[in-house]
């Protein structure tokens, strides 16, 4: 199985802690935050990552290299241009080809069960399979909504307080879909998925408790370092194998760093 990692973005908004290095490596420990990331898609049985790459890419690719540190295959799409979410997955395109492949931020953790989405997508034959999370506040974002694991409709926005159920940013697409980005900016949240629904693409979900973080702002960063510390999201304290490269080796002047031992 084949991920895509969106590692593209600029991070703006952690600037203030983490100013030397994209945000998806911002140590936390040891280990950049998408280590965590990786070590869990590994867990559950990814044998290739994408990193789709744009500010500081290198780093990420002096890092992980080709991946036999983690026993799996690594390659890099760079962009020379911020792309949007849907453009930075079309400008992989030519390194994707699995029938099926899984997307993911990379600046998100989010503990899933993939066989569970992987089989929702084989049985339904889905052109796109997404995770969704529920949330106490739905104003704050756009709700998604699901009628027996078939997703109705995306980005609902409301000004009402409810429970709710949203985005949760990993997805499993059919590869076809990759025709049907058009080239340049795009975003799959705004654009496509509404798109593909509005043309009755058969999209569904599955709604997931596992534990989750989006470390966007300072606040989750270091509330992440503390749940990683206190052995609350499920990671072993020290996954590292061992030879793996040590944050040295990633470059820059290890700001923002977080030590937990």
């Amino acid at each position: 199985m084949q991920a895509v990692l969106l590692a593209g973005g600029l991070g703006t908004r952690l600037r203030s802690v983490v100013s030397d290095r994209p945000k998806p490596m911002a140590l936390i420990g040891d280990k950049p935050f998408m280590e965590y990331v990786v070590l869990e898609l590994v867990r559950q049985g990814v044998t290739e990552i994408i990193f789709a790459v744009g500010y500081k890419g290198s780093m990420v690719e002096e890092y992980f290299k080709d991946g036999s540190k983690w026993g799996i295959r690594v390659s890099y799409a760079y962009e020379e241009e911020l792309l949007g979410t849907a453009g930075a997955i079309k400008n992989a395109g030519s390194q994707i080809h699995s029938d099926r492949f899984l997307v993911l931020n990379a600046d998100t953790f989010y503990r899933i069960d993939y066989n569970k989405l992987m089989e929702l997508g084989k049985e339904r034959d889905l052109d796109m399979a997404l995770v969704l999370r529920e949330v106490p506040d739905v104003s704050r974002y756009g709700q998604a909504f699901l009628d027996d694991g078939w997703l109705t409709a995306f980005n609902e926005k409301t000004e009402e307080k409810r429970r709710g159920t949203i985005n949760g940013g990993i997805y499993l697409l059919r590869r076809d879909l990759l025709d049907e980005i058009p080239e340049g900016k795009v975003s799959l949240e705004q654009v496509m998925i509404p798109k593909w629904l509005s043309e009755g693409k058969k999209l569904g979900g599955l709604v997931s408790s596992g534990y989750f973080i989006d470390i966007g702002i300072p606040e989750d960063y270091y509330r992440f370092a503390e749940d990683v510390g206190k052995h609350l999201t499920g990671i072993p304290l020290h996954p590292m194998k061992r030879g793996a490269l040590c944050p040295e080796s990633m470059g820059g002047e290890g700001k923002g760093e977080v030590n937990l031992w």
